[in-house]
């Protein structure tokens, strides 16, 4: 990866030459997503300003990279009743302008970098919440017309403020972490879908959510909704990458059965998130030897992988090309569509009053489960901390 971030003239250029190429291919389970705006390694690593985060159009001259969320959008209704963003030193309300009577940064100077990304086939999308963030809503009305809002202020529509001037992003990222009034989430995103219908382009609605199962904020919406991908936060839990392998804690079975059978949409997309290096969360990171390992195991069991997130673009590019290391083991691994094979289904068949002990494993209703202790009951019949059992592969 070249290290010289482009000029604002030459990131025109090309986006003015080069035709959008194609997005996110859902399709396939070899997707890298990588939060960009807050400088997560700046924040840590104050005296390493050379590595500090750069423009975004750096990072998007990276083909390791496929979905780049914007963090963060921190407030759905704040000064004037519009929303608020905090991108950290890329832009925000104190250090850049802000629009008249709002505390909305004025982030326009991004519009070439977000054109110039997908013009490389990247899927921008603006990210809402945050670990310190207050987007959300105190009743239907407020969320239907935010959903509205969003639209013209940042995807489709048209609006008299446009944070990222011209640029129209393609999609919005649910990173909330405080469950207010969780229901109400349902109420945007159907909205929001609603205007996704109005045009021929394809938009997307992803979530961030905790791997603890059901997430607090989320879990709700996450039964209700449509949404295309889903970046599990394997970190900064008892359920993160640090405890893979362990099928009393690690839990992206959970996430698996999920998808396939309670997902409104059967073909959602459940991604890795993981740290980026070690400075970027508390626990969960993992050196990269590992990380390949994990999402190749990971691939290779269940149909609804999608790829792995990292927190952030900082911290992965400071981290000796990190994101570049684990694309190139999703792509040897990769599949598409038609082309993802399950294994049978070896072990024995769950038999309802046996008595198994920890560590058995079972295979029911297309998947091989795990005791994660002493177990009878059904599997897949509970989930999260409540199940006796862990899914640890999809099989046929």
């Amino acid at each position: 990866m070249l290290s010289k971030v482009l000029s604002v003239p030459a990131v025109v250029a090309i986006a003015s030459i080069v035709s959008v190429a194609r997005a996110v291919d859902l399709s396939c389970n070899d997707n890298v997503a990588v939060y960009w705006g807050q400088n997560s390694y700046g924040a840590t690593n104050a005296a390493d300003r050379a590595n500090w985060q750069k423009r975004l159009a750096h990072y998007c001259r990276d083909d390791a990279i496929d979905v780049i969320p914007l963090a963060f959008m921190t407030t759905s209704y704040g000064v004037g009743g519009l929303p608020e963003i905090n991108l950290a030193d890329a832009c925000n309300n104190n250090d850049n302008g802000t629009f008249p009577g709002t505390n909305l940064a004025d982030c326009g100077r991004l519009a070439d970098d977000i054109e110039y990304c997908q013009s490389k086939g990247k899927t921008i999308l603006l990210s809402m919440g945050g670990a310190t963030g207050n987007a959300g809503f105190e009743d239907a009305n407020q969320a239907s017309e935010f959903a509205t809002t969003a639209w013209n202020m940042f995807l489709g529509g048209t609006h008299q403020y446009r944070p990222f001037g011209k640029a129209s992003l393609d999609g919005i990222d649910l990173d909330i972490e405080s469950p207010h009034n969780p229901e109400l989430w349902e109420v945007f995103t159907e909205r929001l879908r609603q205007h996704f219908n109005e045009t021929n382009r394809q938009y997307v609605i992803s979530a961030a959510p905790q791997c603890v199962f059901p997430d607090a904020a989320l879990g709700t919406w996450l039964n209700h909704a449509w949404v295309d991908m889903v970046f599990v936060q394997f970190y900064n839990n008892f359920c993160g990458l640090n405890a893979y392998g362990d099928a009393k804690q690690w839990n992206f079975g959970d996430w698996a059965v999920w998808a396939k059978t309670r997902s409104k949409n059967d073909k959602v997309r459940v991604f890795i998130g993981a740290p980026a290096s070690a400075t970027a969360a508390g626990t969960g990171y993992l050196d990269i030897a590992k990380l390949q390992n994990a999402a190749t195991e990971t691939a290779r069991s269940f149909s609804s992988f999608g790829g792995i997130m990292l927190w952030d673009a900082s911290q992965a590019e400071a981290n000796n090309g990190y994101a570049q290391a684990i694309k190139q083991t999703l792509k040897s691994n990769s599949s598409c569509g038609s082309t993802s094979t399950l294994a049978n289904c070896t072990a024995d068949a769950w038999t309802a009053g046996n008595n198994y002990q920890a560590g058995a494993r079972v295979a029911h209703t297309g998947f091989v489960w795990e005791a994660k202790w002493s177990a009878s009951s059904e599997p897949g019949n509970a989930s999260g901390e409540q199940s006796e059992w862990m899914a640890v592969q999809e099989c046929t």
